[in-house]
């Protein structure tokens, strides 16, 4: 919650106040409305105007208009009838609360700062696969586009940082894809990151290791922006790629605005096996976007593409992670003979039945429910009639499900054995693994996020990803992959696995 529109709600409230207090005041009601309105200036000068505090600049408005009217009026204020008088104090009351709680429930809210000795520099990419044909949208033909956002090490920061959510017209869809207005999440574009637009890289190493992302299924690069600046804070160029189409929304260099439509892919009224192969179709499609990726970044580390980024690239040290599906696609990129290590934030593992053992150092972090669905197929739990018909679901889907979750549980125990280990955080739930759980407390009240603070859930989650890239892909670190750790009561290991 910003200072100057919390001060402005505070002279709102104190107005309301001082209409039952002071019946005669005229004087100090005129005066305390001229402050009110100072504040609401300075508010839209500064902090600039937002939908959510729409009753506020009203109630601002209504009192100075009224109190001056009553203060300049030669004749002293006409008597206003008592109902009516009323029933203005209580619609006014009414605004006042939901005002409240609108800037509780939507806050411009602070990411948490990077945890690591470097400042932070952040670019976009445009790119154009022209090997693919795009086949998520039927409507026009084309090549296979992916907006790429780079966050790296920094000499010296300019003046500002660059906006959480740059492309502000997608928060619309973003607002919609939550079941909310479309205006409800505009005020987000108030928020900053903790990185500069073009800045120079750090000249403090020749080069940096590369890590590429993948947000999940309708999610957006810019819901990963914490993490990617905490790794770049500690010596890392991170990757964000958006998935066109699997995106809740992304905006290309001309303006276009692509949102998701492969949830086409996925109807209920699919069997199982199709609703697997369809998640396969569109798995192989988001690994071929990391392949396709990896090889841009050694043309901008050639300086084919032009970026402060020539150079400065470890291309000899490259790791991957993701979340939900963009964590599967993390795992099936890892085959890649380029890419060292990967970490899958709460992703069920998609291609099972095609892949080979990857042979790789790989990490698993869970949600707690995540982890009670695989620790169910661990003790050969069968689910009950009632549980079935709460989902929706029948036995032979879930047998099935159950049948796919073996072959992940295998796939999870060979990469223990290639140095990754599972683990679970208590008391999350899958958004946790995302930013999505610091844009509003309601998430949390109705177990979209899980009772997990998001400050403390970001900084153990990063503080997992971070250690574990610094031992494959610095030689350092590792500590925290020894076991459980004090500092990290929430965290579990997970032993029965094996």
């Amino acid at each position: 919650m910003r200072l100057f529109e919390l001060l402005l709600l505070l002279s709102n409230i104190g107005l309301f106040a001082l209409t039952f207090l002071l019946k005669k005041g005229r004087r100090k009601v005129f005066i305390a409305s001229g402050i009110a309105t100072l504040l609401l200036v300075i508010h839209w000068t500064v902090e600039g105007y937002r939908v959510q505090l729409f009753f506020s600049y009203c109630i601002t408005i209504f009192f100075l208009a009224i109190s001056g009217y009553s203060y300049f009026r030669k004749n002293g204020p006409k008597k206003i009838p008592r109902f009516l008088l009323g029933s203005a104090y209580t619609v006014i009351a009414i605004m006042l609360v939901v005002t409240a709680g609108v800037m509780y429930a939507f806050p411009v809210f602070n990411l948490p700062k990077p945890t690591g000795e470097f400042k932070v520099g952040t670019q976009t990419f445009h790119l154009v696969d022209t090997n693919r044909e795009e086949i998520f949208d039927e409507a026009r033909e084309g090549k296979r586009e992916l907006m790429v956002q780079v966050w790296y090490p920094v000499k010296v920061g300019t003046s500002k940082y660059a906006p959480f959510i740059p492309d502000t017209p997608i928060l619309r869809y973003m607002a919609a894809n939550y079941g909310l207005p479309e205006f409800t999440l505009q005020h987000l574009k108030y928020v900053s990151s903790h990185a500069y637009s073009g800045a120079e890289v750090s000249s403090a190493q020749t080069s940096y290791p590369l890590i590429l992302a993948n947000p999940g299924f309708g999610s957006s690069r810019f819901l990963h922006t914490s993490q990617a600046e905490n790794l770049a804070s500690h010596g890392y160029i991170v990757a964000v790629i958006d998935h066109t189409y699997n995106t809740v929304a992304t905006e290309f260099p001309d303006g276009r605005i692509t949102t998701s439509t492969t949830n086409d892919l996925f109807s209920p009224e699919d069997d199982y096996r199709t609703g697997r192969e369809n998640r396969d179709k569109l798995g192989k499609v988001l690994t071929a976007d990391v392949a396709f990726t990896l090889d841009q970044f050694e043309l901008i580390q050639s300086g084919q593409i032009p970026s402060p980024l020539k150079g400065r690239i470890d291309l000899g040290h490259v790791g991957v992670f993701g979340h939900s599906i963009g964590g599967a696609t993390a795992y099936d990129a890892s085959y890649d003979p380029r890419i060292t290590v990967g970490i899958d934030l709460d992703g069920g593992l998609y291609r099972l039945r095609d892949s080979e053992d990857l042979r790789k150092p790989f990490l698993f972090i869970n949600s707690e429910s995540y982890f009670e669905e695989l620790n169910r197929v661990i003790n050969n739990r069968v689910y009950t009639d009632a549980e079935l018909n709460r989902m929706g679901s029948t036995r032979e889907w879930m047998d099935q499900v159950t049948e796919d979750k073996k072959l992940e549980l295998e796939r999870m125990r060979e990469t223990v054995d290639e140095g990754g280990q599972i683990l679970y955080i208590e008391n999350t739930e899958h958004l946790n693994f995302t930013d999505v759980q610091f844009i509003s407390p309601v998430f949390n009240m109705l177990g979209i996020t899980g009772k997990i603070l998001p400050e403390r859930a970001n900084s153990v989650i990063n503080a997992y990803m971070l250690d574990f890239f610094d031992m494959y892909l610095k030689n350092q670190g590792g500590i925290l992959m020894k076991g459980p750790d004090s500092r990290f009561q929430e965290v579990k290991f997970v032993t029965s696995l094996l």
